[in-house]
């Protein structure tokens, strides 16, 4: 099999493994509940914690973050030994995951928003950056109290900080960063929509700026 094969089998391997949903597959065991049809339908952490409580929505993140380092780490440490180039393969394996979290074969294609995904394929692929974004997301929380917007501009920031900071790989990383960006914004379309009308909920324990109101 050549590097090229071997790469392309990769990057599908990540995106059947972005394509298991933590909160679909935690759900499962607590009774076949699926999130998708309650609270905002998003099968992510933040619905889970909302419809489910904390501990369902501990586990829906940490399998979420998981996958996401699993793709973006031990995957394209496999296919190294197998022939696969290191340049481009750990971004492209991320991104798969990510586009599996939100589009998943083994759901009907109806999954998350991906930005849990994409917290734990920076964790495996730029810590540093991972550190900005997260940053920017805690900012954006407590001054405006929607997770739905910082989750957007965490995304945003890190294309940005990858062409500023020089960060290396910088090609493959910077397109992921714009790739991602791109992602994360248009699964919060709804969010959008919500705050556009002025229904968008707010994560009053973490809006400081709110307090009181």
């Amino acid at each position: 099999m050549t590097g090229a094969a071997v790469a392309a089998f990769t990057v599908l391997a990540a995106y059947l493994l972005g394509s298991v949903s933590g909160a679909l597959l935690i759900g499962r065991l607590h009774g076949g509940v699926d999130i998708r049809g309650l609270g905002s339908g998003n099968a992510g952490g933040t619905n889970a914690l909302r419809t489910q409580g904390p501990w369902f929505a501990l586990g829906v993140v940490v399998i979420d973050l998981g996958k996401g380092w699993c793709a973006a780490a031990a995957l394209p440490a496999v296919a190294l030994r197998f022939g696969a180039s290191q340049d481009w393969l750990p971004a492209a394996c991320a991104f798969a995951a990510m586009a599996g979290h939100v589009w998943p074969v083994w759901y009907g294609f109806r999954g998350g928003k991906g930005a849990a995904t994409l917290v734990g394929a920076l964790l495996a692929l730029a810590p540093g950056a991972l550190m900005v974004v997260l940053g920017a997301w805690l900012l954006m929380v407590v001054t405006s109290g929607f997770v739905g917007l910082a989750s957007m501009v965490a995304a945003a920031v890190l294309p940005v900080y990858v062409s500023l900071a020089q960060v290396e790989p910088l090609r493959p990383l910077g397109v992921f960063g714009i790739a991602a960006a791109v992602l994360v914004i248009y699964t919060h379309r709804s969010n959008i929509a919500r705050m556009r009308a002025g229904t968008e909920p707010r994560a009053r324990r973490l809006w400081l700026l709110g307090r009181g109101r």
